[in-house]
C-alpha cells in the first residue's frame, strides 16, 4: 500500500546516477549512485567510488526538494533540480550540495562538493526552468554513459 508521501517522491527510483565529488574545487573521484529505494522519505542505495559499492542511508524531504545521506566514509546533503530538455524529450534530474569526510576517512573533516544526474525520458510536459544546468553535469552525464556502454551486451 503506497502513501501519500511515496507517490510524491520527484526522485526516480531504482536509479543510477553519475557522481562525482571535489575538495578545495580539486576533483577527488568519479562513480555511481545507486538510489534502491525512497520510502516514507528514507533513501536507501549504495555509492560506489571505488570498485566496491558502500551502502548509503538517509532522507529525502519532497517539500523542500533536499536530500540528505550517509556513508560510512562521508556525510552528503543536496538540491534536486530538475531540467527538461522538450527537443529531445529528456528530464535531467540533478543533485548537488556538499559533503563533509568522516573518519575512518583519511581526509575525516575536509569539506566538498558533489554533483550526480540521471536522465528519463519525457513522458509528459515539459518544465520550464529558464536555468541552464551546472558545468557538471556534463561530466557527470559522461559517467553515466560510460558506464551503461560498459554493461550493454548484444
Amino acid at each position: 500500500m503506497q502513501t501519500a508521501q511515496q507517490t510524491m517522491v520527484s526522485i526516480p527510483f531504482p536509479s543510477v546516477w553519475g557522481i562525482h565529488a571535489a575538495i578545495a574545487g580539486k576533483p577527488i573521484v568519479w562513480g555511481v549512485l545507486n538510489i534502491n529505494s525512497i520510502t516514507d522519505n528514507r533513501v536507501i542505495g549504495t555509492v560506489n567510488f571505488r570498485g566496491t559499492p558502500i551502502p548509503i542511508s538517509g532522507y529525502w524531504d519532497e517539500n523542500t526538494k533536499q536530500i540528505r545521506f550517509d556513508s560510512p566514509y562521508a556525510m552528503f546533503s543536496g538540491t534536486l533540480t530538475i531540467i527538461d530538455d522538450a527537443t529531445i524529450r529528456i528530464r535531467h534530474f540533478i543533485l548537488n550540495g556538499r559533503f563533509i569526510m568522516k573518519p575512518p576517512s583519511l581526509q575525516a573533516g575536509e569539506y566538498g562538493t558533489w554533483i550526480a544526474t540521471t536522465d528519463r525520458a519525457l513522458t509528459g510536459y515539459p518544465v520550464i526552468s529558464g536555468t541552464l544546468p551546472p558545468v557538471g553535469v556534463f561530466l557527470t552525464s559522461n559517467i553515466l554513459s560510460q558506464l551503461q556502454q560498459n554493461y550493454v551486451r548484444f
